[in-house]
């Protein structure tokens, strides 16, 4: 494929004359604001692997990338804002990191013509293809989240959890509500005792909670937090003495960031995880050489190797490889956002693809479709090892209880079609 986008570039560059115009990424990031401490780190890895390509691979297909960043300080509606005055700038994807910006892009995208991808995030039921031709959210999503914790709990109790009782402490937005429909089916069919425990932004205050589970003495709790409430959610597990082993949060509440102000006091807290973490993989020599010591670092360049820096690094991977499916698909490394959209659509991520990127074995192989725009679901645990100041993987990748999912998203986004009145699509 290199190869032959070499000769199509060059062709193109030939006929035309000037060179052609960057390939546009917009980064609405929050580097300000109370969840800061977690935006950073994925804007600098999303910017950084950016600049690697540039650097290292002269572009996408011979065409530099160009990362246009926003500022939303996670507020709807500033999210909207950078959206709108971004997207004329030939904006190829979107990818907010916000579920409360993603809903409120939804329809703008549509109406657009601009893919918009949520990673691990947003509306879940957009995994339907059929549905939701411009959204995606591979490699998976909220529902796959607390099944895949809910199936940890299974496999540490030999497959039986009926009377165990599972709390979900959860921010209390769009985003932290999501997983409880998929619970609640899930308590349904497993027997388990479900108490949910909303947490208001931005979730410094959680004294009331903790003592509800001092008092009801849950078997586990399942955690959907964002910014402090993580750290201070921990801590105040840590306060009441409740086993960390036994306290799981979704892949948002799982970065150096929640547990290291905890201290000793948050060793064995476990979190789910999308891809690996740590930076001991190949890609992070070329970064050293062609970013780290060019001085063209993103932020202040300390991020690298974090939990959400690798994440913003995945986003980004996954977004370069969708526009070389693009162009490779559609003949041209000039692409649009359609002809993006094209690219996400039919992109297959395998290991030998992986391999070749550096960054063997990180996130799980899955393929994209029409149908399915969401991936197989899978996500591993990770664990704080608070002496070695590092998360470790301590299952291999967890497939989630499509049977309830499955059922959950063609509910949802039926129910969304018909509202508004969107025509099922692949047939």
């Amino acid at each position: 494929m290199k190869s032959k986008l070499t000769m199509l570039t060059a062709a193109a560059v030939m006929a035309a004359g000037p060179a052609l115009a960057d390939l546009v990424f917009p980064s609405l990031s929050y580097r300000t604001g109370p969840y800061a401490a977690n935006g950073i780190p994925f804007a600098d890895g999303y910017e950084d692997y950016f600049t690697l390509v540039n650097q290292r691979d002269g572009g996408i297909g011979g065409v530099m990338a160009k990362v246009i960043e926003c500022e939303t300080g996670y507020n709807t509606e500033k999210g909207v804002e950078c959206y709108e005055s971004t997207k004329g700038e030939g904006a190829l994807i979107y990818q907010p990191l916000s579920t409360g910006i993603t809903y409120q892009l939804i329809p703008k995208v549509t109406a657009d013509g601009i893919p918009l991808h949520t990673m691990g995030y947003g509306r879940t039921s957009a995994k339907n293809g059929k549905t939701f031709e411009w959204v995606f959210n591979y490699p998976a999503n909220y529902w796959d989240g607390a099944s895949i914790a809910v199936n940890h709990i299974l496999d540490e109790n030999g497959g039986d959890i009926s009377g165990k009782k599972i709390a979900l402490v959860y921010h209390n937005s769009a985003y932290g509500k999501e997983p409880i429909r998929t619970l609640e089916e899930l308590s349904a069919k497993h027997g388990f005792d479900l108490t949910l425990l909303p947490v208001d932004h931005p979730g410094q205050e959680q004294k009331s909670q903790w003592l509800q589970i001092r008092r009801e003495r849950p078997d586990y709790v399942v955690m959907w937090g964002w910014g402090v409430m993580n750290q201070v959610a921990i801590q105040e597990a840590a306060n009441i003495r409740f086993p960390m082993e036994n306290f799981i949060g979704v892949w948002w509440s799982g970065s150096e960031n929640d547990v290291k102000p905890v201290g000793a006091a948050a060793n064995g807290y476990k979190a789910l995880n999308m891809h690996m973490p740590g930076a001991d993989f190949p890609i992070y020599d070329d970064l050293k050489t062609h970013v780290y010591d060019a001085g063209l670092s993103s932020g202040a360049g300390d991020q690298a190797g974090t939990v959400l820096y690798n994440r913003g690094m995945y986003a980004a991977m996954l977004a370069v490889e969708a526009a070389k499916v693009a162009q490779e698909i559609h003949g041209t490394a000039d692409i649009t956002p359609a002809m993006m959209r094209d690219g996400m659509e039919a992109l297959n991520i395998t290991e030998e693809k992986m391999a070749e990127l550096g960054l063997p074995n990180f996130g799980p192989t899955f393929s994209v479709s029409c149908e399915n725009h969401g991936g197989d679901g899978l996500g591993i645990v990770q664990q704080w090892d608070a002496a070695a100041g590092k998360w470790n993987a301590i299952t291999d990748y967890i497939q989630s209880d499509s049977a309830v999912i499955d059922a959950l998203i063609a509910e949802d986004s039926g129910a969304y079609a018909s509202e508004n009145n969107i025509s099922e699509r692949c047939n």
